[in-house]
């Protein structure tokens, strides 16, 4: 395995998952905990749901979130490049 790769497993929502990828082991930590976290809240909220609709419908919750994040930022960048002129 390359020196730059890191290898972690995690457990999201009851399942492991072993990861391979760039980022730190700790960063790849947080982000499974972030996403387990999420799918319980919602999985309490709406008992009835399948997993694979917690699944989808945390994935929707956090792309919504990071589109308005990225909205905010470009409006952010935007309202420094005014400021420059």
């Amino acid at each position: 395995m390359d020196k730059n790769k890191c290898k972690v497993t995690v457990e999201i929502f009851g399942e492991a998952y072993t990861l391979k990828g760039d980022m730190e082991a700790e960063t790849v930590r947080k982000i499974a905990a972030t996403v387990d976290q999420r799918m319980r809240q919602l999985a309490r909220s709406n008992p009835r749901l399948s997993v694979a609709k917690v699944a989808v419908l945390t994935a929707l919750n956090l792309a919504e979130e990071f589109g308005k994040l990225e909205q905010d930022y470009q409006e952010l960048m935007e309202l420094l490049d005014d400021d420059k002129r």
